[in-house]
């Protein structure tokens, strides 16, 4: 009875080899199990990768716990009573999870982690959970060193559950890296959002951006499909600059930088087919609603990314773990 009320139960605890990944990459560790008062029977372990996700209902915004892959590491087995036991394990990590960390830099509002869960018969489920850090793949950190060198401001990152239309997305969720302009696009944009939606051929670059000027206000998205190499080698910073520059002018149907224009449609300007080619992106304009302005830059003004790296505009002001732990304190929205 006493065990099945978690008394001088089997204890564990999940030690990361590899404590930052990149999407697509492998988690590596080990599940390490030490034996309590009585032989337990262990029926399962799983590995779940979670993230702190916001979510959108009629009152307002929500935050929870989402679980965004998981693996089953080991089956059914006897632990005995004061046994050591460690269990390695090799996971992936989806091509669409979530970037958390730069340079060894976290960012504001991210927060992901592994969660371990044992189930033990006739006994209380044992668990863990431990931060891990995801940093950019080099086709996604040329896009972000872009941003800083063109003099945007870092505001914050979160997670937004749901579904992108238009875009070919396997996970629940979707991450907006979110931008102050730099002084010269102030006065047409506010502030403007960074999605990425990468997968072993490529990467889907989205931006989506508060528009202030021109003859249509509201949000307008440029959509930039792009293989990882190619990526690497691009000019982001004028491809970004070109787009900004051309929202001025939209709703004159000769502004677009790319393609005809078509107010409150789609423009596809894809100039090798469905798949990943050189730039190739369309852009979605909508005349009705609008993003809230919070002010001037959180961090001032960056500077081009020099010395300093790409760090410089990207600082985190929030700990995983405090996330973490306040979710499971205080319920946190719970699982979704």
């Amino acid at each position: 009875m006493l065990g099945a009320l978690g008394v001088g139960a089997p204890s564990v605890d999940t030690v990361l080899t590899t404590p930052r990944v990149r999407p697509g990459g492998l988690l590596t560790g080990e599940v390490r199990l030490s034996g309590g008062d009585f032989d337990a029977e262990i029926e399962d372990i799983t590995l779940g990768l979670v993230a702190a996700v916001e979510i959108e209902h009629g009152d307002g915004e929500s935050a929870g716990l989402g679980e965004f892959s998981r693996a089953r590491v080991s089956g059914p087995f006897i632990l005995r009573q004061g046994e050591n036991r460690s269990i390695p394990f090799q996971i992936p990590v989806p091509w669409e999870t979530p970037i958390s960390e730069i340079d060894g830099q976290r960012l504001t509002g991210m927060a992901l982690g592994v969660r371990t869960e044992v189930a033990i018969a006739k006994a209380v489920d044992k668990g863990d959970l431990d931060p891990i850090a995801v940093e950019p793949l080099p086709s996604q950190f040329r896009v972000l060193e872009a941003f800083l060198q063109l003099g945007f401001a870092f505001k914050s990152a979160d997670l937004e559950a749901g579904h992108l239309y238009g875009v070919r997305q396997e996970l629940p969720f979707y991450q907006e890296i979110e931008f102050y302009p730099p002084p010269r696009h102030a006065g047409v944009v506010g502030e403007v959002e960074l999605t990425f939606v990468a997968d072993p051929a490529g990467l889907e670059v989205i931006l989506e951006a508060d528009k202030r000027a021109g003859r249509y206000s509201g949000d307008a998205v440029g959509r930039f499909r792009v293989g990882h190499e190619d990526a690497a080698r691009m000019d982001w910073p004028g491809e970004i600059d070109r787009w900004l520059t051309g929202l001025a002018q939209h709703g004159a149907h000769h502004g677009a930088p790319y393609g005809d224009h078509h107010h409150g449609g789609y423009e596809h300007g894809y100039g090798h087919g469905p798949g990943y080619g050189h730039g190739g992106h369309y852009e979605d304009h909508h005349p009705h609603g609008h993003h809230e302005d919070h002010g001037g830059p959180g961090w001032g003004a960056v500077a081009a990314a020099g010395a300093a790296g790409v760090v410089g505009g990207l600082v985190a002001g929030e700990i995983v773990e405090e996330i973490f732990e306040d979710d499971e304190d205080e319920g946190g929205g719970g699982d979704w």
